[in-house]
C-alpha cells in the first residue's frame, strides 16, 4: 500500500490503528502520520517508524487518507480548522467517532468528499475487531481499499448507516456483555471448585473457542449446542436452568435497553 494516511487523533483507538497497520505491513510506518497534542506518548511509535506531529494540517497536507479519531464533542472544531487542507479531489475521509454521522461531517465539509464512516471495538487493540462500515460517494477500489484497510483490524461488514447506532449496541456495547458473561462463568467456576486465576483461563478461552467455531463452521450456535447436549445430560440441565432464570430474555432486553438509550440520546 502506497497511499499516505493521516490519524488525526493518537489516542488508544487511534494509536491501535496505526499499530495494526504497520504490525500486519499493510502500511509501511513512514506511510502514516499520526497526531496528538503531547506527542510525548506516541513515541513507540515513532521509534518504529510511524511519523508524529501537534499539527492537524501538516498531517492531512501529507496524506490521501484522512482517519479521524478524537473524541465526539472534538470533531466540529477540528475539521473546521482543517477545511481549508481538504481538497475532495485528493482527500478521502474516515470517520472513527461514536455518534457522528456522515451528515454532521458534510455540514461542515459540503457533500464533495467522499466519506467513510468505520465503528470497531475494542478487541481492535489485539486486531480482533468486528468493525462496521458505511459510506457516501465511494466507489468499489475506494471501498476495497478500506474494507483491507480493517481487516488488517479484525473482521470487517458493510451496513447502512442507519443501522450504525445498532452495531454499536452489538459491536461495541456486545464486548461488554460479552465480559459479563465470562465473569459469571469465573465466579461459578470458583465455586465448582477451580481458583481464580485457572476459571479465568478456562472460561476465557471456552468463549473464544465457541466463537471461533461459529466463524470458521458458519454454523449456527444451536448446531453447536446440539453436540454437546446429551439426553439426561449436565449441559441440558445446566442450559434449561439458565433459561428458566430468564438468561436469554434477560441478554435480549439489555440489547433492546442500550440500543433504545442511544437512540433517545441522539
Amino acid at each position: 500500500m502506497k497511499d499516505k494516511i493521516a490519524i488525526i487523533g493518537g489516542g488508544n483507538l487511534g494509536s491501535a490503528i496505526a499499530e495494526g497497520l504497520i504490525s500486519s505491513r499493510f502500511a509501511k510506518p513512514q506511510h502514516i502520520i499520526l497526531t496528538k497534542r503531547n506527542i510525548t506518548t506516541l513515541r513507540p511509535l515513532e521509534e518504529r517508524g510511524v511519523m508524529v506531529s501537534n499539527n492537524n494540517a501538516d498531517a492531512v497536507r501529507y496524506a490521501k487518507w484522512v482517519i479521524l479519531a478524537v473524541k465526539p464533542f472534538q470533531v466540529k472544531d477540528i475539521l473546521q480548522q482543517l477545511k481549508n487542507d481538504l481538497d475532495p479531489l485528493k482527500h478521502q475521509i474516515v470517520s472513527v467517532i461514536t455518534g457522528i454521522w456522515i451528515k454532521d461531517i458534510q455540514e461542515i465539509l459540503g457533500t464533495d468528499f467522499t466519506i467513510f464512516r468505520a465503528m470497531p471495538n475494542t478487541a481492535i487493540a489485539i486486531r480482533q475487531s468486528i468493525t462496521c462500515i458505511c459510506s457516501h460517494g465511494a466507489n468499489d477500489e475506494q471501498s476495497q481499499f478500506i474494507a483491507e484497510l480493517f481487516s488488517q483490524l479484525g473482521k470487517v461488514v458493510f451496513i447502512e448507516e442507519k443501522l450504525m447506532d445498532a452495531a454499536t449496541v452489538l459491536g461495541a456495547c456486545g464486548t461488554a456483555f460479552a465480559m459479563r458473561y465470562i465473569r459469571a462463568n469465573i465466579q461459578g467456576g470458583i465455586e465448582i471448585g477451580f481458583d481464580a486465576k485457572t476459571a479465568s483461563l478456562i472460561a476465557a478461552q471456552t468463549v473464544k473457542g465457541a466463537a471461533e467455531l461459529l466463524l470458521t463452521q458458519h454454523t449456527h450456535p444451536e448446531q453447536e449446542i446440539d453436540k454437546v447436549t446429551t439426553p439426561k445430560g449436565c449441559t441440558i440441565a445446566g442450559l434449561n436452568e439458565m433459561e428458566h432464570q430468564g438468561f436469554s430474555s434477560s441478554l435480549i432486553k439489555g440489547v433492546v435497553t442500550s440500543y433504545k438509550k442511544i437512540v433517545e440520546d441522539m
